[in-house]
Parts: structure tokens; sequence; C-alpha cells
């Protein structure tokens, strides 16, 4: 299940998941957690990176981390992708309205704006200090999220906790906006 049904005619890709945030939020070190089930040593990714992964329930994606620094780029991968995971650092707390702007950003592009599934990654739930989940959401103000479906997940990129978990709901989202088309 989850496979494309060309895939023996036609060189079809997985759909793809753009991981997005500030820099810092760990984007690197969770595609790397869900492609080696190990943590990596990191450096500012310039341009992308893309993996293919599995969920725990067999659906693959090909997500691509793209750098803060490119930035200014980004919406030329919004065409064709089937769902963001936008990471946020739980405990930088100086920069969630930051954050919070820089998501209401994204989602206003037309390619993104009429639906596509979100799922909002709390990243380093494991610092102290780090805000809970209620928190965040009130900080990040998700319920203004209309017209995107969005689950908020916390994590610890570096010991993989939550990242599967994340990455089914968004599964789960994207097929029943996909039923919904």
């Amino acid at each position: 299940m989850g496979q494309c049904l060309c895939r023996k005619w036609f060189q079809c890709r997985p759909p793809r998941l753009l991981m997005l945030g500030l820099d810092g939020t760990g984007k690197t070190t969770c595609i790397y957690r869900l492609k080696l089930n190990k943590t990596v040593q990191t450096i500012p990714s310039i341009g992308f990176n893309v993996e293919t992964i599995a969920t725990n329930r067999g659906q693959s994606f090909d997500i691509w981390d793209i750098g803060f620094r490119d930035k200014l780029l980004w919406h030329h991968y919004y065409y064709n992708t089937a769902g963001i995971i936008y990471v946020v650092d739980s405990a930088d707390k100086e920069r969630l309205a930051e954050a919070r702007e820089l998501l209401f950003s994204i989602l206003q592009a037309p390619e993104l704006s009429h639906g596509t599934p979100v799922l909002v990654l709390a990243n380093k739930q494991d610092l102290e200090g780090s805000f809970h989940l209620t928190k965040l959401t009130e900080e990040l103000q998700l319920h203004k999220l209309v017209a995107n479906p969005w689950h908020i997940q916390g994590a610890c990129a570096r010991t993989g906790d939550g990242l599967y978990e994340g990455l089914d709901e968004l599964s789960r989202m994207i097929r029943e906006f996909n039923r919904r088309r």
C-alpha cells in the first residue's frame, strides 16, 4: 500500500514533503534520524538534503530538508508538495514569534494555501525549559490555520522520540486530504 501503481512502467517517486523552519531547529538532525536511525553530526544546510523515508505504516515519502539560508528560494519547491513538516525549536522562546511569522508566510503561497497538511514538529522537547505543546500551539497561533489541516507533535531528533508518530499523523492527514479532492 502507498506504492505507486505505475512503478512497473514509469519512474514514480513517493509524495514530496518539505521540511522547513528557522535555522538551528534540528531539521537535518530529524531527517537523518529518520533515515539512519542514529544521530549524525550536522552543519547548517546549504541548499537541500533529500531522503526517502518510510513511515511505521509503510508509506514512503521523499523529504526535502531545505536550508534556511535559501529561504528566498523555498517557493520553487512548493509545487507538487503533499505536506509540510515545519520544525520548531521548543526551547528557543526568543524566536517563536519569528517562527510563527515564517510559518504563516509559507502557507500564504498559492501552492500551499488550499489545504496542504502541516506537521509542526516541536523539536528539542528534551531540553529543560522547552515549551509544552499546549503553550507552543498558543504561541504559534496554530488555531488560525483554518485552510490547512495541522498537527503538532512533540519530538527529540537526537533520540528519535516523536518523529515517526508525527510522520504517521502527517501521512493520515495527506490521505484524508487526497480523498476529499
